[in-house]
């Protein structure tokens, strides 16, 4: 089965004033020390849960809310990631079932920067670039991981469904 089919991007996806609030958001809230992505690898990047209360939680749940396969899903965590351009965050996955959206909020973004999340299905590699403004969704059960930005923090926003 070509799991390929089962990542999808969506460019553009907010309009500028709420590509940019997200921006904000990223740049403004309070991070801890990273997580553990499996339970024999140690902690890398630094994260921000993002409450329920917040005015960002409920744009990208009301955006996502018209995505038909997650009907009757629970959305059980939505966070920022945040990577220095020094780290190497580790292959994991997100669970055995449910689905995972990335939100890449970054307004500027090369090819030679760097920063696409990778995939491996069937034994080979694969790369989502992270287009400025690009949500991206896959099954939860996928191996990925981040790669960091050449000189700079790489921001994501996670939103978890299962």
């Amino acid at each position: 089965m070509d799991q390929t089919n089962n990542i999808q991007t969506s460019d553009n996806f907010f309009n500028k004033r709420d590509q940019n609030m997200v921006i904000s958001y990223c740049n403004s809230c309070s991070y801890t020390y990273g997580e553990v992505d499996n339970e024999n690898t140690p902690p890398t990047g630094m994260v921000h849960n993002i409450e329920e209360s917040e005015k960002i939680y409920s744009l990208f749940e009301r955006k996502l809310s018209t995505v038909p396969f997650i009907k009757g899903r629970e959305l059980y965590r939505m966070y920022v990631n945040c990577f220095a351009s020094s780290e190497n965050p580790y292959f994991h996955t997100d669970g055995e079932d449910g689905y995972t959206f990335l939100y890449y909020p970054q307004k500027d973004w090369k090819l030679d920067d760097g920063g696409e999340t990778q995939f491996i299905i069937d034994n080979n590699l694969y790369g989502i670039l992270p287009e400025p403004n690009r949500m991206i969704m896959f099954e939860a059960n996928i191996p990925h991981r981040a790669t960091t930005f050449r000189d700079r923090y790489r921001f994501t926003v996670a939103i978890k469904y299962k």
